[in-house]
């Protein structure tokens, strides 16, 4: 029996580019890239401060969309319709106040998730193939195109929803006239580059963690770097940065990485078989 079907094989399933790209370690480096970048749209980003303890619980933040994306990508089709319907659930219920303006809006609108979203798969998807995990221009437009699943299951219509790469820039360049670094934007930088840790853990922070945000806030596009006023070096610079920091993390054992919590990968192979196990050579094939 093919062990790809012993059991349900999700939403993606591990012949998608999206099984073999999330299970790369460069993704954590991506995540706060995209942090960086939703924090750009006043509205959206107005709606995540004003909804949330931002600054006490950061790290259940981060935990949390960890989790959301390795239940979408890894887990059962249920149990990814489930934590889809549950983000919906959520968003519903929340709204956001314009302090200038006065006015009251759903955090849910269409144009807030869809940034959210863009943001979120560009950033995967630049810090992958930046740091050297091989992708194609058609495999990349595979990668967008998968994520119009994700992008379901927040409440976005699919068909509004860039499909490759070309969408993509296109949807960055109209929506750029409405990004800016508000005070919003200041915090989660702020927040970014010295989060709140334990006194112990201080020079931890320091010599790690420091080394992610700046690391992640220099693999954003140009025109983020002058909205946040912060320069950062030459983009190949940085892309040779980026190489490094994944090539040294890739040292580190996949099933020693996997091990850390909520284990989707573990868990997917243990349904699907040895042969779902995520792997850069398996892409395309």
């Amino acid at each position: 029996m093919d062990p790809l079907r012993a059991g349900d094989p999700g939403l993606f399933t591990p012949n998608s580019v999206t099984w073999q790209m999330h299970g790369d370690p460069m993704m954590w480096v991506a995540g706060v890239r995209a942090l960086y970048l939703q924090a750009l749209h006043p509205r959206a980003v107005r709606g995540v401060m004003q909804n949330s303890d931002f600054r006490q619980d950061a790290w259940g933040r981060l935990l949390r969309t960890a989790n959301f994306v390795g239940t979408t990508t890894y887990g059962t089709t249920e149990a990814a319709e489930r934590a889809g319907a549950r983000v919906r659930k959520i968003h519903s219920m929340l709204s956001a106040t314009d302090p200038d303006t006065g006015e009251t809006y759903g955090v849910d609108e269409p144009e807030l998730l869809l940034w959210v979203h863009c943001a979120e798969i560009d950033s995967y998807l630049q810090v992958a193939r930046r740091s050297g995990f091989r992708l194609t221009d058609e495999l990349a437009d595979r990668y967008i195109a998968e994520h119009r699943v994700s992008a379901r299951l927040v409440g976005l219509d699919p068909d509004a929803v860039p499909a490759n790469q070309a969408e993509m820039a296109a949807y960055f360049e109209k929506v750029r006239p409405e990004l800016a670094a508000g005070p919003e934007a200041r915090a989660v930088d702020d927040f970014l580059l010295r989060p709140p840790t334990h006194p112990l853990l201080v020079p931890a922070r320091e010599v790690l963690w420091r080394r992610v945000a700046h690391l992640a806030y220099a693999a954003l596009p140009p025109y983020a770097h002058a909205l946040y006023g912060r320069p950062a070096p030459r983009p190949a610079t940085v892309t040779r940065q980026l190489r490094v920091t994944g090539t040294l993390l890739r040292c580190v054992p996949a099933r020693l990485r996997w091990q850390l919590p909520p284990k989707h990968i573990l868990r997917a192979m243990s349904r699907l078989g040895p042969g779902s196990r995520p792997a850069p050579y398996k892409v395309g094939r």
